[in-house]
């Protein structure tokens, strides 16, 4: 049921999908949908935690799997794959959100800004891992590259609604991965010479 929900709003927003989208897309009673969920609000959060479990949280648990520089990658190459396969042009339920009823709504607006939170915090806990492995680049602090990688997370989606050309996103994203990339010779390297000292 959460599933069809989940297409409803997911397709038509928040404001345009009715109870009767609703009824009709889960085929139970406006009664039933009701007595279930309360309101037209409950329903969408209930849809909208669905959908963040279903896609950002299992995109996050699998990732979190790999080697951090890859993770990053994983990420962002089923982001891309994503958004360019969306003929509809629905972009992401979470970025929609923000958009459409987290500005009017406070409660939706802390929901939001929690999953924010949880794939920034994703991204640091990779780009951090990375640094101390080296496969990451020191010329940032974890901290300001994470929060990049999150601006350019949004942006990607937001963009892949109005203008999902193949080109314009795989570039986005390109430059981030190599913006996160090691340098053979980083920042903090050429500031030392042989055995640790300034060159």
């Amino acid at each position: 049921m959460l599933d069809a929900a989940v297409q409803s709003f997911w397709k038509r927003g928040y404001e345009a999908t009715s109870i009767r989208d609703l009824v009709k897309s889960t085929g139970l009673t406006g009664a039933s949908l009701y007595n279930a969920f309360g309101d037209k609000q409950s329903i969408y959060r209930r849809a909208l935690d669905h959908y963040v479990e279903g896609s950002i949280g299992e995109r996050i648990r699998r990732c979190e799997a790999m080697e951090p520089r890859a993770a990053i990658e994983a990420f962002f190459r089923d982001i891309l794959a994503r958004s360019i396969q969306d003929e509809e042009c629905k972009g992401c339920m979470l970025v929609n959100a923000a958009l459409d009823v987290a500005p009017e709504d406070p409660g939706f607006r802390a929901a939001v800004a929690d999953v924010l939170q949880r794939l920034e915090d994703f991204f640091l806990a990779s780009v951090s891992k990375g640094q101390e492995k080296g496969t990451i680049t020191l010329d940032w602090p974890a901290e300001d590259l994470a929060r990049h990688l999150l601006g350019v997370l949004m942006g990607v989606r937001v963009l892949a609604r109005v203008k999902p050309h193949r080109a314009l996103l795989e570039g986005i994203v390109e430059t981030a991965l190599a913006l996160v990339e090691r340098n053979p010779i980083d920042s903090r390297d050429r500031r030392t010479g042989p055995g640790g000292q300034p060159g």
